[in-house]
């Protein structure tokens, strides 16, 4: 007998979460409703590089139209995606000038600059993206004030464990001399040089056309995100391992934070924390699963998993990848071992350590 009731679809979840938030924001803001009516409109400018059909952008929708509703109606928005409001490298400072009011950030495009938050870029760290994104909020919230000075932090997030896809099959460190990678953060960067690699720099957006004129040999990527951007008609042999994790930040515009009246600020600090960390997160990472399926279920490429000892050679080579991030902590001021153990300890709170 054909199922009644099937399973909603990506869309439709989130749709349902959305309805779901909005319910209990709603709910939440009778007794303050007489305060704020008084409150002025705010339209808010919502910045996101990754393309409108990314899973991504209704994660952002749903978090803006709950804000909207617990502010009462008064705190509207207009999501930008696919770079229109300016390029995948500049959404921090994009935040920090008022270019944008929200921006989706990936701080491991810019080498050096947020070298505390780089912890959770580095390999072998974060099984999964779902418990894993609030670990990483929860962690990180003890550093953003210092490191993310320039912007109002709201959370953190990652996409789910992503590896190696290239023209030629990659099974140990040694594999990487020689060849041309583009790399998913500036860490997993230091990682390719490390190995005698050659890093090749560019957005996520911009990653296919280097594969594709053999700028790059390789890319480190999520499974989903690698279909969405065409990525997949460019490589064929994908490391089914799950390397590392690439950790984000959707941050606010001082100066736009300052001039909300308190209930509207309450209503934005309700919706900066680990718990929409986690939501935006496992969004993504449903996503990032079925894309993993699919390719898998390809009988044109090659997915394959690495043996114990080819595994054990991997994180045996992450011995400077780790030493230069230290040094990178070191010279902001920071202590790595603090700054490790209590990233660790989070993971393991959340159950989110490999």
């Amino acid at each position: 007998m054909k199922n009644r009731h099937p399973a909603p679809t990506f869309s439709g979840r989130f749709a349902m979460l959305a309805r779901h938030a909005a319910a209990c924001a709603a709910a939440a803001l009778l007794a303050g409703a007489p305060a704020l009516a008084q409150d002025k409109p705010v339209m808010l400018k919502l910045s996101s590089w990754v393309p409108a059909q990314h899973a991504l952008n209704p994660a952002l929708a749903a978090w803006a139209e709950s804000l909207k509703t617990a502010s009462g109606g008064t705190l509207a928005f207009t999501l930008f995606p696919s770079e229109q409001l300016g390029k995948a490298f500049d959404h921090y400072d994009m935040a920090r000038d008022g270019i944008a009011d929200f921006a989706y950030i990936n701080p491991g495009y810019q080498p050096g600059r947020f070298p505390v938050f780089a912890t959770a870029s580095l390999p072998f760290m974060v099984s999964n993206a779902k418990a894993g994104s609030a670990a990483i909020d929860a962690w990180y919230r003890g550093y953003a004030a210092q490191e993310m000075k320039d912007v109002h932090f709201c959370f953190a997030f990652a996409h789910d464990p992503g590896a190696f896809h290239s023209r030629k099959k990659i099974l140990l460190p040694s594999d990487l001399k020689g060849m041309k990678v583009r790399p998913a953060t500036s860490t997993i960067g230091q990682m390719v040089t490390s190995l005698g690699g050659t890093n090749v720099q560019s957005s996520a957006p911009e990653a296919r056309d280097i594969l594709e004129r053999g700028v790059a040999d390789a890319i480190t990527f999520p499974w989903g995100s690698l279909t969405l951007f065409g990525i997949d008609k460019v490589v064929k042999y994908h490391m089914d391992v799950p390397l590392y994790v690439t950790p984000f930040v959707w941050a606010m515009n001082k100066d736009k934070y300052a001039a909300l009246s308190a209930t509207q600020k309450k209503a934005v600090d309700s919706h900066c924390s680990s718990e929409w960390a986690e939501k935006v997160g496992s969004a993504w990472a449903d996503f990032e699963i079925a894309g993993h399926t699919k390719l898998a279920a390809d009988a044109g490429r090659e997915v394959y998993k690495l043996t114990p000892d080819q595994l054990a050679a991997w994180r045996g080579a992450m011995g400077p990848v780790e030493a230069q991030w230290a040094e990178g902590v070191k010279k902001s001021g920071g202590d790595p071992k603090a700054v490790m153990d209590s990233f660790k300890a989070s993971l393991v709170k959340y159950k989110s350590a490999p």
